[in-house]
């Protein structure tokens, strides 16, 4: 099956992206390079195509309690226009997907992994309630356009009458941008200051050339999934199918702090309730190299000699200047300030557990 094309497509070929296939789609890795763009957003301001991201609508008087059942997160605590980071569980205590709920006045809009937007249709429709709840896939019908940076706020300002600086950190709004109403949010998966523009596909090439005209002098640029990686590394965001996945729970890999098992029934409580008391016997960690070395997914983590486990991901840190990754190790050896090695190439490169994120500075709000 060829490709899918996002509505940027073209915009991308223009500016003569490095393309490649991604969950099912052609997407730009980058365009002058991972290391410029990353840092263009740390500093400045840069523009992402996240179109690949699915969303789906989830409607009717039943719509609060199904999400209820089906995420680890208390979705009742969301006001009108607030987001929320959480995650899909099976009954097993193993992740599905992490998501991004947004409340609306009138019905829920999640925002799933490219990868898993099939899965995750399939899995919350398996586990609809006869009535009371429509759920609707509009990823097909959704452009998303992403702009990130510290001056990314500045930009958008130019396009709109909407007082940005009154929306928080991880709300959203209904309004007027480009002369078109549409819906955006402030969350971003970088660390920096962000918006997130949800599209009609026929407006991609009229955005996307308004946001480009009102950076230019904010020396805005596109972005590619490259340093989208790069910039949701030094953070300690985890990825799906690399540091989370079916085989993974909510509390090994340091997401505890979403999961509410103090709220009503949720399809994995029981698990995540006896794995909690029984303590896990493996924990995500955040480690730098000592050393000059690009530790990548895979490579094995050692401790006296011996394998303790594997680097989930891993990367030449643009803003550090220094190698850094996540790994799951045996539980004793998670400690903040642990000595662990890398096995880069088969040459043990020395590295240290330590506390996450890698960047600090981050301007989100």
């Amino acid at each position: 099956m060829p490709a899918k094309k996002t509505p940027f497509y073209q915009k991308h070929i223009a500016l003569h992206a490095k393309m490649a296939e991604f969950a099912g789609f052609e997407m730009p890795i980058y365009y002058e390079g991972i290391m410029q763009e990353h840092l263009r957003v740390r500093e400045k301001v840069g523009m992402f195509d996240l179109s690949h991201m699915g969303e789906f609508i989830v409607r009717g008087p039943q719509a609060l309690a199904f999400l209820e059942k089906m995420t680890i997160n208390s979705v009742s605590s969301l006001e009108v226009y607030q987001a929320q980071y959480s995650a899909m569980c099976y009954p097993s205590g193993g992740i599905v997907d992490d998501l991004i709920v947004y409340r609306m006045p009138d019905q829920y809009m999640l925002v799933v992994n490219a990868a898993n937007i099939s899965k995750d249709f399939a899995w919350l429709k398996e586990n609809l309630p006869p009535t009371g709840v429509e759920l609707i896939d509009v990823s097909d019908q959704t452009a998303l356009l992403a702009i990130q940076g510290p001056l990314s706020e500045r930009v958008l300002q130019k396009l709109t009458q909407v007082e940005l600086s009154k929306i928080r950190y991880y709300w959203a709004t209904h309004g007027e941008v480009c002369s078109e109403k549409i819906f955006f949010s402030r969350t971003g998966y970088t660390g920096e200051d962000g918006f997130e523009l949800y599209l009609k596909p026929e407006l991609a090439g009229k955005f996307w050339d308004a946001v480009a005209e009102a950076g230019k002098e904010f020396d805005i640029a596109p972005v590619g999934l490259g340093a989208r990686d790069t910039l949701r590394l030094e953070m300690r965001y985890c990825l799906y199918g690399n540091d989370i996945d079916e085989t993974t729970n909510p509390f090994e890999a340091g997401l505890g702090w979403i999961t509410k098992l103090d709220k009503g029934d949720f399809i994995g409580k029981e698990a995540l309730v006896r794995i909690k008391q029984e303590g896990t016997k493996r924990k995500l960690v955040a480690f730098e190299l000592k050393e000059r070395g690009f530790p990548r997914k895979g490579y094995p983590i050692i401790k006296n000699e011996q394998e303790i486990g594997r680097v989930t991901s891993g990367t030449f840190s643009p803003s550090l200047n220094k190698g850094i990754g996540l790994g799951y190790v045996q539980t004793e050896f998670s400690e903040i300030g642990t000595e662990l090695w890398i096995l880069v190439k088969g040459r043990g490169v020395p590295a240290v557990v330590v506390k996450p994120p890698f960047w600090k500075k981050g301007s989100h709000k």
